[in-house]
């Protein structure tokens, strides 16, 4: 059984073409800007049968086109990566192209081994410097990095994405960091440039919980104008998404 937070239907930012957004429940990370914080306890969500989420995306498929088909989010997915190694498998088997978008931070066989399966992985990498990670998210971003040479070295494409939270990870030289360290890798086929937003806000106040970056601003579009640039210097296809 898989603990789900969440279904998106049609999703258009979560991966190629139409999706399934299948928002999993549980997380390793505390993002100071987490739109979701609902989903980071592990214990809650909906137990579900994957039998029922193989049936609902067959029943969406003639929607995929060529290019759709099913994400998997969070949370963060590989928290139960033993559970999707064979939905995935089953997803795969229904000709279903399959996507996990992770924030990198989880390695065990199981995610080893589901990370394998899937056609993309979303990589989420929150900053690239060590210390300003742990402010971040308060975990180091050691297993993350690790991450994306494990998809390097296996030939795994993958889309990179950066939230630009000004302030926090929109200086040059975290942006130069990022592109210094993972510039070269062949397996990355996009970077895409994730706005800072404040949407989830209401949610905080709806769970009692503190929203620390409150008095941050979203991005001006000179500000995203420049980090896109700056990216641009590192890789060849950057979007702002």
């Amino acid at each position: 059984m898989l603990r789900v937070h969440s279904y998106e239907s049609m999703g258009t930012f979560d991966g190629p073409g139409l999706r399934l957004v299948v928002f999993l429940q549980g997380c390793n990370f505390r993002c100071l800007y987490c739109a979701n914080p609902d989903t980071i306890e592990a214990g809650a969500g909906t137990l579900t049968d994957p039998a029922e989420i193989l049936r609902m995306a067959v029943d969406q498929k003639p929607f995929f086109g060529r290019r759709g088909g099913v994400t998997f989010s969070g949370g963060e997915p590989t928290f139960q990566a033993a559970e999707l190694v064979p939905l995935v498998k089953s997803l795969k088997e229904a000709g279903i192209h399959v996507c996990i978008d992770s924030n990198g931070g989880v390695w065990n066989p199981a995610v080893e081994e589901l990370l394998g399966l899937v056609d993309l992985v979303l990589l989420d990498v929150k900053q690239a410097d060590p210390e300003r990670h742990r402010a971040l998210t308060g975990r180091e971003n050691a297993q993350t990095l690790r991450t994306a040479a494990w998809l390097e070295a296996h030939g795994k494409p993958f889309w990179l994405r950066y939230v630009l939270v000004p302030g926090i990870s929109d200086a040059e030289a975290d942006i130069r960091a990022l592109g210094e360290r993972l510039g070269g890798y062949k397996s990355v086929e996009r970077v895409e440039l994730l706005p800072y937003h404040t949407l989830g806000v209401h949610k905080y106040e709806a769970m009692g919980l503190e929203y620390k970056l409150r008095d941050v601003r979203e991005n001006t579009p000179e500000q995203l104008d420049r980090a896109a640039a700056l990216l641009r210097e590192y890789f060849p296809t950057v979007v702002v998404n």
